[in-house]
């Protein structure tokens, strides 16, 4: 019996291209957690669909195409402006800062640190503007805003230092 590929999702391929970037992160240690699918799941049926029935449609058609490992040295080049290539970094960050596979296990491991490292350069964004980006990140899962986001990123470079 062969297997038929899902049917494609109500997304483009511009949109597709961002989705299988951001999968791409999170496979990146060869583990795709439970809370990295949430956060993109959440994050691209919020940014492709505008009422809740279309989002709640989008992230069952999204979900089947996660599991898809595609190399990002592939897709990168298919991001057309500054605009979608920020989007990305910004979200595979949000990604794989979002578990840890085990509880003594950094947020962000070495797997994942080097594939984060490797968008990174094939986005071709200067170690400020990284920063910056990750930062807005910060300050967006952090309810107290930017100053606790600091703090937190202070607390955890104290504590493995």
């Amino acid at each position: 019996m062969q297997l038929k590929p899902p049917p494609p999702p109500p997304i483009d391929p511009r949109q597709m291209t961002l989705l299988r970037i951001v999968a791409a992160m999170a496979w990146a240690d060869g583990n795709l957690a439970e809370e990295e699918v949430a956060v993109m799941l959440d994050r691209f049926s919020n940014l492709f669909a505008t009422t809740e029935e279309q989002r709640r449609s989008l992230r069952e058609n999204l979900r089947e195409y996660l599991v898809q490992n595609i190399p990002i040295e592939e897709l990168v080049p298919r991001l057309g402006s500054t605009e979608e290539r920020e989007l990305v970094l910004k979200l595979g960050y949000e990604v794989i800062s979002s578990s840890a596979r085990t509880p003594h296990e950094e947020k962000i491991n070495e797997e994942e640190s080097a594939a984060y490292g490797r968008l990174v350069s094939l986005l071709g964004f200067s170690p400020e503007q990284v920063k910056a980006l990750e930062m807005e990140v910060d300050a967006e899962q952090h309810p107290g805003g930017l100053i606790e986001a600091l703090v937190a990123k202070l607390t955890r470079f104290k504590n493995h230092a």
